[in-house]
């Protein structure tokens, strides 16, 4: 796989690369505001490697899910004016993802510019099953350019036309933020420093049961919180009340326990409540004794010390998903307390991206603690589980 830096090293100056960057950032619904540009930053090393190599560089991102028509509400034009604010410079939006506006706009861009185009899932034939839309569109995409830099390591996993198609057409290399991700994840795939302990959150056993199946023989540890917990709780027998539970999901935890033994490490309490409220009444209890008509939203002060004593001596930890609905001022101390914990650690530290990447950021705490806070999410889950990823294939050619 060719890399960004092999590629300006053989001269990019005066040639137009488009640059398919992952900028689908957080906005506030009333606002409108981006209310974490984590991705936009991370992104920024290899625009900036390009332009000071004379290149005109051509950004295309998506932003939501808008359904495959132009849609105000998930426009890149907030993402453009802070991309322009932290490289100093203007960056122009392209009123169309590859039609005229932004053929004129490329046409005139100069050494070292850079050129946003519109969010790339206004087409619907970025997103389609159908070869022959993806590649019309590919077509068009790789019209305004001259060579082809992938640093989108969250979307990797899809065969889309900005990710796959266009990389088939045109001259590739993988960006600065793709080689990192995947020279963390490959370490821990390949060669995990021991203790190995992973840390699963967030809310569905079925999001996260690849990879658990793909990690547990490899790791010493792995310490589940965060919404999955209850259905774990539940293949052991106890009650969760109104916790969010996936009963389709309970013959696959029981067999999981089964097979891994003590190396599952479920919490010991929770936080209850009676209602999905950042101002309702909470009580800490033992996690197998949530009442039938409350609900758990976080993991207990005993379970933070558990899990911290786990990850105390571990030389490699892999964290992905929250411990509880951090976003409420009631139920951030499991995240927060985990969060700290694998900062603390000696040796590498992997933050998995979205929600856990977002929390580390929403709680004040140091990037810096951390080896690595990845941008990938659902990519990195399946790269995880031995997946092929298209978008990496394509690269790999």
């Amino acid at each position: 796989m060719r890399s960004v830096d092999e590629l300006i090293a053989d001269g990019v100056s005066g040639r137009r690369v488009l640059l398919r960057a992952d900028l689908n950032v957080p906005l506030d619904s009333d606002s409108g505001a981006i209310t974490d540009d984590g991705r936009i930053r991370a992104s920024l090393p290899t625009i900036s490697a390009l332009r000071e190599a004379g290149a005109r560089v051509v950004v295309a991102a998506h932003l939501g899910r808008p359904k495959g028509e132009p849609d105000p509400r998930y426009s890149l034009a907030p993402v453009a004016a802070r991309l322009g604010e932290l490289l100093g410079t203007e960056v122009p939006l392209a009123a169309d993802v590859a039609g005229p506006d932004a053929t004129a706009k490329v046409a005139a861009l100069a050494d070292g510019q850079v050129l946003m185009l519109e969010n790339v899932r206004f087409e619907a034939a970025e997103t389609g099953k159908d070869d022959a839309a993806r590649g019309e569109l590919a077509d068009r995409l790789a019209g305004l350019a001259d060579l082809y830099v992938d640093d989108a390591f969250g979307a990797v996993h899809r065969k889309h036309a900005s990710v796959y198609d266009v990389a088939e057409r045109l001259p590739h290399a993988a960006g600065r933020l793709v080689a990192r991700e995947l020279e963390v994840l490959t370490r821990l795939t390949e060669s995990p420093e021991r203790p190995y302990v992973v840390v699963l959150g967030g809310s569905k056993v079925s999001d996260k049961l690849g990879v658990i199946e793909a990690l547990l023989p490899k790791v010493d540890r792995l310490l589940v919180g965060g919404g999955m917990t209850y259905t774990f709780l539940a293949a052991q027998g106890h009650e969760v009340g109104t916790s969010l539970l996936e009963a389709d999901q309970v013959d696959s935890c029981r067999r999981l326990l089964a097979e891994a033994g003590d190396r599952i490490v479920l919490p010991v309490d929770v936080v209850c409540t009676p209602e999905f409220s950042a101002d309702a009444p909470t009580t800490v209890l033992p996690a197998t004794e949530i009442p039938a008509d409350q609900m758990s939203l976080d993991i207990g002060p005993k379970s933070v010390e558990l899990f911290a004593e786990a990850l105390a001596g571990a030389r490699t930890v892999f964290w992905n998903g929250p411990m509880g609905v951090f976003e409420l001022a009631p139920f951030q101390g499991g995240t927060r307390g985990v969060a700290q914990a694998v900062g603390a650690i000696d040796g590498l530290s992997v933050v998995g991206g979205g929600d856990s990447a977002a929390s580390v950021r929403q709680l004040g705490l140091d990037e810096a603690a951390y080896g690595h806070i990845s941008t990938g999410g659902g990519a990195s889950l399946e790269y995880l589980e031995g997946r092929e990823l298209p978008g990496l294939a394509v690269l790999a050619d």
